[in-house]
């Protein structure tokens, strides 16, 4: 299923840091910036993360929340949002069902051999739950900011 601009977001409800279960539809009347990226702890998803932490303060004036979303297990997600002094949660997505449910499940390629794995993807998804913004392969400078301008546009 590919998910597009103007549709609802497909609710889920999947295991996160701080020993918490997020729901999707729980967070109706907040917009929410959904983010999967491939991997705890490596450059990209690190700088990535560091940009949503560093910007946190302006998401959450303008009544927005972050998510993040990878295949890491729990315990892996608790040390990187610790390190890096993450303000919101991680959501750990091991079966892939949430990935699924967002189609960033991609066929890539590194040194010559094939193998599935999250395509960098971000969803804006706003107060009623409809997702506005879709960005797909994602390059990590600047996107943080372009992700807030989006939200102040909202």
């Amino acid at each position: 299923m590919t998910i597009k601009e103007g549709q609802p977001a497909p609710d889920f409800t999947a295991p996160a840091t701080s020993d918490t279960t997020l729901t999707l539809s729980a967070l109706k009347g907040k917009k929410v910036v959904l983010y999967f990226y491939p991997k705890d702890s490596t450059p990209g998803c690190t700088t990535e993360g560091q940009n949503f932490r560093d910007l946190y303060p302006n998401f959450q004036e303008a009544n927005c929340e972050i998510l993040g979303v990878s295949k890491d297990s729990l315990r892996r997600h608790e040390n990187f949002k610790a390190k890096q002094a993450f303000p919101f949660e991680l959501i750990s997505d091991e079966d892939e069902t949430i990935c699924r449910l967002f189609d960033v499940i991609k066929l890539k390629k590194m040194y010559g051999k094939e193998f599935e794995g999250i395509e960098r993807s971000t969803f804006l998804i706003d107060e009623d739950g409809v997702v506005r913004e879709i960005w797909r392969k994602v390059k990590v400078k600047g996107h943080a900011e372009e992700v807030l301008d989006a939200v102040h546009g909202l």
